[in-house]
C-alpha cells in the first residue's frame, strides 16, 4: 500500500509562482490521500485569487482517462502558470509527462506500506522513498529514471543520451535536463547538492 503525506505548508507555498491549477487524486483504494488537510490548504490558496481551477478525480496515473478529464478544464489549465498535484509520485509524473511545456509540482511525499501496491498501466515508477525530488527534477524521478539512482546529476557515463548500465534505457538525468530546459527551469540545477535522507526510506 501507499500513503501520501502533504509536504509542509511553507514548502508548498514556496513552489507557487503566478497562477496555479490544482489536481487532486483521491487514488485507488490502496492509496491514502490526506483529503481534509489538502482541502484546507487549497481553500486558503483559492482565497488568494491565484487558483484558476481545481480538478478532483482518481486514477490520474491512467493517461487516457486523465485526458478526458483535462478536456473539461482546458481553459483553466491554459490560464495557469503551473500545475500543483496532490497525489502519489506516479500521478505527478503522469501529469508532468502530459504537460511537457508547463511546470508541474508535487504537493505530497509518498511512503510505502507493506502489502499490495496498486496498479498503474504506465512505466512511470515511484520509489515511495518519502522524500520526493520531483519538484527539483522537472517531474522525472531520479531514483527510478536513473539506473544508479543518482540524486545530484548524471554520472558522466551516458553516451548519446543512453544509459551506460542499460544501453536500451535513456539517461534519466539527460531527460531531466531536457525537461527543465523546456519549461525554463534550468536554474533548479544550480541548487546545492541534495543530501539524501535515507531515514525516510523503509528499505534502507
Amino acid at each position: 500500500m501507499l500513503i501520501t503525506e502533504l509536504k509542509n505548508k511553507e514548502t508548498i507555498l514556496s513552489l507557487i509562482t503566478g497562477k496555479v491549477f490544482i489536481i487532486n487524486c483521491h487514488g485507488c483504494k490502496e492509496i491514502r490521500f490526506p483529503e481534509h488537510e489538502a482541502e484546507a490548504l487549497q481553500k486558503e490558496l483559492q482565497e488568494s485569487g491565484n487558483v484558476t481551477g481545481i480538478l478532483t478525480t482518481d486514477y490520474i496515473c491512467n493517461p487516457d482517462y486523465l485526458k478526458q478529464r483535462f478536456a473539461k478544464h482546458e481553459a483553466e489549465i491554459e490560464a495557469a502558470d503551473m500545475i500543483l498535484v496532490f497525489s502519489c509520485g506516479v500521478g505527478v509524473q503522469t501529469v508532468a509527462a502530459y504537460f511537457e511545456n508547463k511546470r508541474v509540482c508535487a504537493a505530497c511525499d509518498t511512503y510505502a506500506l507493506p502489502g499490495y501496491q496498486g496498479v498503474t498501466p504506465l512505466e512511470h515508477d515511484c520509489d515511495q522513498c518519502g522524500e520526493c525530488y520531483l519538484n527539483i527534477t522537472g517531474g522525472i524521478c531520479p531514483l527510478t529514471a536513473c539506473s544508479k539512482s543518482l540524486v545530484n546529476g548524471q554520472c558522466g557515463g551516458a553516451k548519446n543520451g543512453m544509459c551506460e548500465v542499460d544501453p536500451n534505457m535513456e539517461c534519466g538525468w539527460e531527460r531531466i535536463y531536457q525537461r527543465l530546459k523546456k519549461v525554463g527551469r534550468l536554474d533548479a540545477l544550480k541548487c546545492p547538492v541534495q543530501v539524501r535522507n535515507y531515514a525516510t526510506d523503509p528499505d534502507k
